[in-house]
């Protein structure tokens, strides 16, 4: 029986900071004076004291009064006037504080110079873009988990990307010395598929099970277990012992030809033999990974996410060439990429955070009163949502909303570091063909949820690090053990308080139409939760999966983040669904030309949701910028 949010415990206080959708009339309105906004008029920021962003908690990532200036302009056309001039001058002038828009800064000292007069504006309240750092201290000792990019795919690393984590002080190699963490399949304790009730009619927990790898030689009882149609479970189970080439004499073109014209549950059901219900429960495997379904992506595709195919072509193993649940050879830090950014700010702010270095960086606390002073030639600016960027004769003007004030700045370049859909409407000058390809990619929704829970009890009881959920708002779920890095320890032995993240998407109403409708649906649902909504899904999921083994959904849960991004993973192009362009002709390639002093430095101007990509565009994006003369 459903059990009602008192059952779940939506009554306990938890700090949930979701503050309430009326505080984005202030930043809409634009009425604040000028006295409530760090940094205007040249003065000191008012001092953060104990309000440090990490520790923030409920709604998150795209959070309340984050957003409302854009959709304003984007959505709306607002057009903003009562204008203030700060009569402050820059060098350079960068919209977002993300990894591209840090390291944009970073290469931009290392050009033109290291005095150079640096704004960096960013509409949230914390720094880093999807390189979010959670953090947690409800239970005592501090634990750390992520709140968007996590992994550094270092084998794909650039001479550029590798220059920089060099500089840095990041070394690959003691990172994963410190390494254990395997995304919900080890290494203590097993992964496993959780069927709930509300979706599948009675609650079921297939321990050992990973629909990636399977369940080792005694599959067929494991798959009995699943509540599906009898047949469907004969499909899988025979889906997962077949050992052999579905493409027996075709060439190796034929074949990569054929993977990359289906979608992959169209293969499982076409080559696998799966039935429709069957094939239907791999959908979601790749929600955190893609940001969309696996019926959205190519057979080919989702050999490259790891998922079970290449026993059907005549190799003896199920996955594809991902090592772990995300694909690939990775190294991590706690934060997960948080640490990339703090390292950098700290590059650019040595004052944030004196002392801290690449092997500290977990444990630095960061003092974010000494983001934006005035003697300081690299400021950070928060809570600053920029509405118009432009040419001005030799240089460029920057207009933007903070604390409800709009003001301008002056600047003899402007670096873009946001995403490329709202550059339009920050740059209406751009041209026609430009906007058009600014247009063609479109962000894919990703939630990451972070639950503190008091204790790993439960999850060690069942002898199961992660799980698997197809029927649920999120498709993954996996407790944070095992990045012990960056001067920071989380063993597995500890069953202390340990983060639970829920990673994934939000599914459309509809995955049969083409992605970008799929991501523009994914969003508006994603946007019209409350942090209530999340906070129930992830109590129903803990309490359904773990109350079994004593978990107390009532007392067990310390606190709740939710990183909601509506505008997440870079749009990379898809093999069912884009057309192949010729060189310099991809709409990523023609959004990102420089327009006079202003350049384009972001994810999306690589067509690829990478950390390291983020990077390489950051330091095209400062090479593409015209040298002329720095104002003195």
């Amino acid at each position: 029986m459903k059990k009602s949010d008192r059952q779940l415990g939506m009554d306990r206080d938890i700090t949930r900071r979701d503050f309430i959708h009326d505080l984005s009339l202030a930043s809409l309105g634009l009425a604040m004076p000028m006295g409530a906004m760090a940094g205007a008029n040249g003065g000191e920021p008012q001092p953060a004291g104990a309000d440090y962003p990490p520790v923030r908690t409920g709604m998150r990532g795209s959070h309340p009064g984050a957003f409302e200036t854009a959709h304003a302009l984007a959505r709306n056309g607002k057009k903003f006037s009562d204008l203030v001039d700060l009569e402050e001058t820059y060098d350079l002038v960068v919209v977002g504080a993300g990894i591209s828009g840090l390291a944009a800064a970073y290469y931009y000292r290392k050009q033109f110079g290291a005095d150079s007069r640096i704004l960096i504006l960013e509409n949230h309240d914390d720094f880093g873009g999807h390189a979010r750092r959670n953090e947690f201290h409800q239970g005592g000792q501090m634990r750390l988990s992520w709140g968007g990019t996590m992994n550094l795919e270092f084998p794909m690393f650039s001479d550029t990307a590798n220059a920089l984590l060099d500089e840095l002080g990041v070394d690959i190699d003691e990172l994963l010395e410190g390494y254990e963490f395997e995304y919900g399949s080890g290494p203590k304790g097993s992964p496993s598929v959780y069927f709930d009730a509300e979706t599948y009619g009675r609650s079921e927990l297939v321990h050992g099970f990973s629909f990636r790898e399977g369940g080792g030689g005694d599959v067929g009882s494991m798959i009995g277990r699943f509540p599906i149609s009898a047949d469907s479970r004969e499909s899988l189970a025979s889906f997962y012992t077949r050992r052999e080439n579905v493409f027996e004499g075709k060439s190796a073109a034929e074949v990569k030809e054929i993977l990359s014209g289906i979608s992959y549950t169209g293969f499982l059901k076409q080559y696998g033999g799966l039935t429709d219900e069957a094939a239907d429960l791999f959908i979601k495997t790749t929600h955190g990974y893609w940001g969309l379904g696996a019926d959205s992506l190519s057979a080919r595709e989702c050999i490259n996410a790891g998922l079970p195919i290449m026993h059907l072509l005549g190799y003896p193993y199920l996955s594809g060439s991902g090592d772990d649940d995300a694909g690939g050879e990775v190294a991590m830090f706690p934060d997960g990429n948080a640490s990339i950014a703090r390292l950098l700010v700290h590059a650019l702010i040595p004052d944030v955070s004196p002392g801290s270095n690449a092997r500290n960086i977990a444990l630095a606390r960061f003092d974010y009163s000494r983001l934006d002073q005035a003697a300081s030639p690299v400021r950070l600016r928060l809570e600053s949502t920029v509405v118009n960027v432009q040419n001005n004769g030799p240089g460029t003007r920057v207009t933007y909303a903070n604390h409800g004030q709009l003001v301008r700045v002056e600047s003899r370049h402007t670096v873009l570091a946001c995403y490329h859909r709202i550059i339009p409407y920050l740059c209406p000058d751009m041209p026609r063909e430009q906007k058009e390809a600014q247009q063609y990619q479109v962000k894919r929704p990703l939630i990451l949820t972070n639950v503190l829970l008091r204790d790993s009890k439960a999850f060690d009881r069942l002898d199961i690090s992660g799980t698997y959920c197809p029927g649920r708002l999120h498709g993954a779920v996996w407790q944070v053990k095992g990045v012990n890095t960056a001067g920071y320890r989380h063993d597995w032995e500890d069953a202390g308080p340990v983060p639970v993240m829920f990673w994934g998407s939000v599914a459309p109403p509809d995955s049969r139409v083409p992605p970008k409708e799929q991501h523009r649906a994914s969003r508006a649902r994603l946007l019209a939760m409350s942090f209530e909504d999340f906070e129930r899904e992830v109590r129903t999921v803990l309490d359904g999966m773990l109350g079994p083994a004593g978990f107390d959904v009532q007392q067990d849960i310390l606190a709740i983040t939710v990183n909601r991004w509506p505008h997440g993973y870079a749009y990379d192009y898809l093999d069912l669904w884009d057309p192949d362009w010729p060189p310099g002709q991809a709409p990523h390639e023609i959004a990102r030309r420089p327009l006079g002093n202003i350049t384009i430095a972001n994810a999306d101007a690589g067509a690829d949701a990478y950390t390291h990509i983020a990077i390489d565009q950051a330091w095209r994006a400062v090479t593409d910028l015209p040298a002329g003369q720095i104002p003195s």
